[in-house]
């Protein structure tokens, strides 16, 4: 299952359709915030269309993580795709020691992340690697009350999808490399004490630790958490989980004009830089050397061409990219209402036409961060962490060379602009 757009853009602009309010409202800072907002399926959950968030760095003996999740009426799932080099497991695992080894902790609270300790709505769900077992022994589930964790019978259900070697060398309780680990949790409302799922718009509180083991004898590696500052029995340090994609609707007003932000356009400087397996840093395959050592220090500004890609195949790692990007809002009339803003990228490149097994359509999310960052050193290491998901959209495959600028393609960033408009901030 592979969802890849190996360059998408040369050209990069959003317009905002604005109308003039009045006087310009004082300038309100965004507040911090790490909140994944979740889609809603009706039938089983897709993956690769369920919103995605990272934590964590490569390192030869750090993790880094991708974490999928999204809903229906039944169930919340939880995808977690681990790049891990060394696999250590406990071969007979206990609950209280889950956590000692390659484990996944995963915290819910109904009531938000709000409150100094975990209470009767506070969730602890662990589950840990192992090679092939079944399951029971190594997940386990913890539940507030109102001081502490106590152990609970919450039932969910926990698998390891697969968990990818590289080359004859990996394996399990070794000192081999491997590429990472990918774990999901499906836990049904009922579980939770609901009787179908929350109400679109519900937030609870979220967060999610990856706990790492290197070596048999040694101690744990750093931990990752999102958010960064989680704090095992804080519900008030987790993150947010939205249910649903939150809308925008705009003060009742009349279109009054618009503005185009893009690079260089009225002496407008918008910076950008591409992350991980950029044009110049694709798909490196030497697994003890440069893609634990260097492949996520890599930076790669400047380059009108863009690779955005990440997928469920975790051996193929080292592709993955991301691509970052600021627009200034200072070209924008003060004292206006956002009635609409469009992110446009134009595609041009036509990959993978002709192959046996041709190109399926990529779904591409669109995330805002809550932080600058310098275009010029920024890495997959260093760049900012997602604020929150805002808008995604699929992108079809070209049978033919794009043209120049290319293809257009837009998403609909209406509500992140009104947001960093009214905050004084850029996007």
């Amino acid at each position: 299952m592979t969802h890849k757009l190996v360059k998408c853009g040369i050209v990069l602009s959003f317009i905002s359709v604005l109308l003039l309010s009045g006087l310009a409202s004082e300038a309100t800072p965004l507040p911090p915030l790490r909140r994944v907002n979740a889609p809603w399926f009706s039938g089983d959950v897709q993956i690769e269309q369920s919103a995605i968030f990272w934590l964590g760095k490569v390192t030869p003996t750090e993790n880094y993580a991708d974490v999928r999740i999204g809903y229906n009426n039944t169930e919340l799932y939880v995808g977690v795709l681990i790049f891990d080099r060394r696999f250590w497991y406990d071969e007979s695992p206990t609950v209280a020691t889950l956590t000692d080894y390659d484990a996944v902790t995963l915290y819910l609270d109904k009531d938000g992340n709000s409150g100094s300790a975990p209470d009767s709505n506070s969730y602890r769900l662990v589950g840990q690697l192992n090679n092939g077992e079944p399951r029971s022994d190594w997940q386990a589930a913890w539940r507030g009350t109102g001081t502490q964790w106590a152990n609970a019978a919450a039932s969910f259900t926990t698998a390891i999808d697969s968990a990818w070697e590289n080359g004859e060398t990996g394996g399990f309780n070794n000192h081999q490399d491997n590429r990472g680990w990918f774990i999901e949790y499906r836990i049904p409302f009922t579980s939770l004490g609901l009787s179908g799922p929350p109400a679109q718009g519900s937030l609870w509180g979220l967060g999610v630790a990856v706990h790492d083991r290197d070596d048999e004898l040694g101690g744990l590696s750093p931990l990752k958490t999102w958010p960064e500052n989680l704090a095992d029995n804080q519900p008030a340090t987790w993150g947010q989980l939205r249910f649903g994609m939150p809308g925008y609707t705009p003060q009742p007003s009349v279109p009054r004009g618009n503005t185009t932000i893009r690079h260089l356009l009225n002496g407008v400087n918008v910076p950008d830089a591409a992350v991980g397996g950029t044009i110049n840093n694709m798909c490196q395959v030497d697994p003890a050397g440069y893609i634990w050592n260097g492949w996520a220090n890599f930076s790669d500004p400047h380059n009108m061409q863009v690779n955005v890609q990440n997928q469920r195949g975790i051996a193929d790692w080292p592709c993955f990219a991301k691509y970052f990007i600021t627009f200034p809002l200072g070209t924008v009339p003060t004292g206006k209402v956002i009635l609409s803003a469009t992110l446009t990228l134009h595609q041009f490149g036509n990959p993978g036409i002709g192959w046996g097994d041709p190109p399926e359509p990529s779904y591409l999310q669109i995330l805002t961060v809550g932080q600058g960052w310098d275009e010029n050193t920024l890495t997959w290491n260093t760049a900012p962490m997602a604020r929150e998901n805002v808008s995604a959209a699929w992108v079809d495959p070209l049978t033919a060379y794009g043209g120049d600028p290319g293809v257009p393609r837009t998403w609909n960033v209406s509500r992140a602009v009104a947001e960093a408009y009214h905050a004084g901030e850029p996007l």
